[in-house]
């Protein structure tokens, strides 16, 4: 299977995502939104220890990646516009992981 050629809106689209500052930091996040350290770790796919260094003072202070300022954005946007989105297209972008769940029913 040949992967299809990209139109020029779709490159157009690929430079504007590049170039978007899309970013929020823990503590915007934890002050906006009712949140323990626990579920920003699971937001953000990191550590409890890397999330609790996020919120200390002094030379153990880890600053989150761009990556992390991301998944908050993402996260309080959806958190914002989740009843907007219409569910089609939120199970294309969070599909259900049907195939473990599968998986994990056949073994018993």
């Amino acid at each position: 299977m040949n992967p299809r050629p990209l139109t020029q809106r779709e490159q157009d689209l690929i430079q504007l995502y590049s170039n978007c500052q899309l970013g929020i930091t823990p503590k915007q996040f934890y002050s906006k939104w009712q949140v323990n350290y626990q579920e920003l770790a699971q937001i953000c796919c990191r550590s409890l220890s890397t999330v609790r260094c996020w919120f200390i003072k002094g030379r153990l202070y880890r600053r989150p990646l761009p990556a992390d300022l991301r998944h908050l954005a993402v996260m309080d946007f959806l958190l914002e516009h989740f009843e907007e989105i219409p569910s089609e297209l939120f199970h294309k972008l969070c599909p259900s992981n049907q195939a473990g769940q599968e998986s994990e029913t056949d073994d018993s």
